[in-house]
């Protein structure tokens, strides 16, 4: 590999040492679903960011099967949250990514576990970064997992093996909700063995 062929990733690295204004455990503990957005319109610079700390989430195999659908078009943002139960804050994000999995790729190595598991568990983590980088860039988010999977295939053609798996409405809040309560670390923790 020649050095030309790092300097992607190395700009890729100076934008995230310079837009990391807050701690990694401020912005886990800080973040919240935000469902109430200004109209303000988030810019494609900040938003092919929050796409790049997506890509740059674990995958089984390093097989990367997440494929991110942007859309930005009032009436296609509507139809999606109509797929979303009728979510209709889905619709007032200045942009909403539909995260979809390729499940073929997935499957390429590891068979079925990997078209219904693997590739399921590699782009929620990248839905995880990239509402840690949306929050970190002074953004809301929200991860919007129930809706009709074939209504939302259908608003942003995808087909075959490639699968729904989360909407995630992106805007400039209005305001950022409360905590929500979460259960004690004491009651989760099991020692060497889950309880019987």
């Amino acid at each position: 590999m020649n050095s030309l062929s790092w300097f992607p990733f190395f700009l890729s690295q100076k934008w995230v040492t310079e837009a990391a204004t807050l701690d990694v455990l401020e912005a886990i503990k800080g973040r919240r679903s935000v469902r109430n957005f200004r109209d303000k319109e988030v810019s494609k610079s900040k938003l092919e960011k929050i796409i790049e700390c997506g890509t740059l989430a674990p995958s089984a195999g390093n097989l990367q099967p997440w494929e991110f659908v942007v859309v930005r078009d009032s009436q296609r943002k509507r139809a999606l949250a109509a797929a979303a139960l009728h979510q209709n804050f889905v619709a007032e994000g200045s942009v909403v990514i539909v995260v979809l999995a390729n499940q073929s790729r997935s499957a390429r190595i590891y068979g079925r576990r990997g078209a219904e598991l693997y590739s399921i568990q590699d782009t929620a983590a990248a839905i995880q970064n990239m509402l840690l980088a949306a929050h970190g860039m002074g953004l809301g988010a929200c991860w919007v997992g129930a809706f009709d999977e074939d209504a939302v295939a259908e608003v942003v053609g995808a087909r075959n093996h490639v699968r729904p798996v989360g909407i995630i409405a992106i805007g400039y809040p209005r305001y950022i909700p409360e905590p929500t309560s979460r259960r004690k670390v004491t009651e989760v923790i099991h020692e060497e063995m889950y309880p019987t």
